[in-house]
């Protein structure tokens, strides 16, 4: 009768074990799967959030050809220069 109760509590052992490891095993990619949601989240909030600028016109000087933005232009006998020192003098 020992024996029967002995392998019977081995058995319950084991199984109580094995179960234990398999729950947490679960938990673990449950939070890593949580864990991914939230980055994916995280990061399609940071793009839709981010303020989008239009793009500048960009212009050439006519003395030293460099492309630049058209805030910074420098107008001068009708046209285009991307500093006073390129601007002709009047």
């Amino acid at each position: 009768m020992t024996r029967i109760l002995f392998w019977l509590a081995l058995a319950l052992l084991v199984y109580f074990a094995i179960r234990s490891k398999l729950k947490a095993s679960q938990r673990r990619q449950q939070q890593q799967w949580e864990q991914q949601q939230r980055e994916q989240q995280r990061q399609a909030n940071a793009s839709t959030s981010r303020q989008v600028t239009p793009p500048e016109a960009m212009l050439c000087c006519a003395h030293c050809g460099v492309h630049f933005p058209a805030s910074e232009n420098v107008p001068a006998n009708g046209r285009d220069y991307c500093s006073p020192a390129h601007a002709p003098l009047k």
